[in-house]
């Protein structure tokens, strides 16, 4: 690790990733296909005025594009955040529900896989405290309606009185409300069209009551565990990416094997002209020449066997204090966390990103900025935040399924971050320390390792495109 990066990253200052006047389109995606109420259009005010509010103003023009290729750029950017948008969507709209109201149902968390008949938890018609007196009616009378699939009330007996079965809208009335609610408790749901992950609307109607509760539709996923074995070596892997570095990679292999003499080691390698690295449990491969640091992050991940890995700079060293097993006992404490990160000479670099996602049209902002968003409970000098130096123990399945981005080459490592803001748990501890190997000058290294205006400018452009982003500063 050149411990300039991070200098070198703040210097870049606050960037324009394009700057053209585009109007905005109308917003034609939605989830849902009721209006919405006085209470949601309060909400949705409310929300916006509670957005974080991300600073870009200042912004230096950096990048243009050609008019020429401006609305082609831009139509393929809208087209292709429309897609994600819908890949992403779920029944967004905020469900209040009223006062008093005598319906019964469940809020929040109903899951049902696509296609399979599911009861629906909860549903009854309350007397009692619930908005209606209980003066005993001629006939109570409910009904149920659904977007996506069938509504059935098992297990029906003659003079029942359902109308409806196996249909999207169900009607149940009876004489007697105990009748009623044990027909409301066998009431199912099955999904008439087949997708992994959206959701449903139920619409539950009692006279002049009504409430609408969402169902959620996924497909259950099979669990992918890694078995830990009995030590360190079964849990671990180290991985590194090196480039014309082989004496600083030898450096950091025989300081590995002082403390650590049969764990893993994974190197991928896009030298100009390789040469051999050999030794006990090391896994050497080489890449095209001048590939990247993240294709090289992306070669070592994809030959992971283990729960973990730890990635490790070429010039870096492991000290008495490198210790494996502490980033380890951290991680099995808190099974949410997927990144955890030390410190590197004695710096424990981590940041915060500051990302609001701006006008539909136009793309959002995004700063990065010194800071942590609370400290980890029990671990003193531990802080979760967004990103952490590049000395980090990470699972393996969480990193994953976020990748390193193979377009950046050179200066690259807040991008992974980026690409995993609410996907990983990230927290940074004071103590998980290695040592950084004193640099010499390579004049070959240095020309591909330095960052020039052009492939700035390239990877701003790529930002606009890929995170759908108007502005950011690194």
């Amino acid at each position: 690790m050149d411990l300039t990066y991070a200098k070198a990253q703040r210097s870049i200052d606050l960037k324009c990733l394009v700057c053209a006047t585009v109007e905005p389109e109308p917003r034609s995606l939605t989830t849902s296909n009721f209006s919405a109420s006085p209470e949601q259009d309060k909400i949705s005010s409310l929300t916006e005025l509670l957005r974080p509010n991300v600073s870009c103003q200042g912004a230096e023009l950096i990048r243009k594009f050609a008019p020429d290729q401006m609305d082609n750029i831009l139509e393929r950017r809208a087209n292709e955040y429309k897609q994600h948008q819908f890949r992403k969507r779920t029944n967004t709209d905020i469900i209040i529900a009223p006062a008093n109201s005598p319906l019964q149902y469940p809020m929040t968390s109903f899951k049902v896989a696509p296609l399979k008949k599911s009861l629906i938890p909860g549903l009854a018609l309350q007397t009692q405290g619930g908005g209606i007196t209980s003066n005993k009616r001629e006939v109570y009378k409910v009904s149920l309606s659904v977007d996506k699939g069938v509504l059935s009330v098992e297990d029906l007996l003659d003079g029942d009185q359902v109308e409806g079965q196996g249909q999207s809208n169900l009607t149940i009335s009876s004489s007697n409300l105990t009748q009623l609610n044990d027909l409301l408790s066998r009431v199912t749901y099955t999904s008439t069209i087949y997708h992994i992950k959206t959701s449903d609307l139920v619409y539950f109607n009692f006279e002049d009551h009504k409430a609408i509760f969402p169902i959620i539709i996924r497909r259950p996923s099979i669990p992918v565990l890694y078995d830990p074995g009995k030590d360190i070596n079964s849990q671990v892997t180290i991985i590194t990416k090196t480039f014309l570095r082989y004496k600083e990679l030898n450096v950091l292999i025989q300081s590995i094997r002082k403390f650590y003499p049969n764990i893993k080691i994974i190197i991928a390698d896009d030298s100009l002209k390789p040469e051999r690295v050999s030794g006990n449990n090391i896994e050497h491969y080489i890449m095209p020449p001048a590939q990247g640091w993240f294709a090289g992050r992306n070669l070592a991940l994809s030959q992971l066997e283990t729960k973990y890995f730890l990635w490790v700079d070429d010039d870096f060293v492991f000290l008495n204090e490198t210790r494996i097993e502490s980033f380890v006992e951290i991680m099995e404490a808190v099974p949410e966390l997927d990144v955890l990160g030390g410190e590197v000479s004695g710096d424990q670099f981590y940041f915060v990103l500051e990302y609001d996602e701006g006008d539909e049209s136009d793309g959002g902002c995004l700063r990065r900025i010194k800071g942590f968003h609370q400290p980890l409970p029990s671990y003193g000098g531990c802080f979760l935040v967004d990103g952490v130096v590049n000395y980090f123990l990470a699972r393996t399945d969480a990193v994953q399924r976020v990748g390193f981005d193979p377009f950046l080459k050179r200066l690259c490592h807040t991008e992974f971050f980026i690409d995993g803001i609410g996907k990983l748990m990230v927290a940074s501890c004071k103590g998980l320390s290695v040592g950084h190997q004193t640099h010499r000058a390579q004049y070959k290294y240095d020309s591909y390792r330095n960052q020039g205006k052009l492939e700035e400018e390239r990877k701003l452009a790529h930002h606009f495109f890929k995170n759908y982003l108007n502005y950011i500063k690194y």
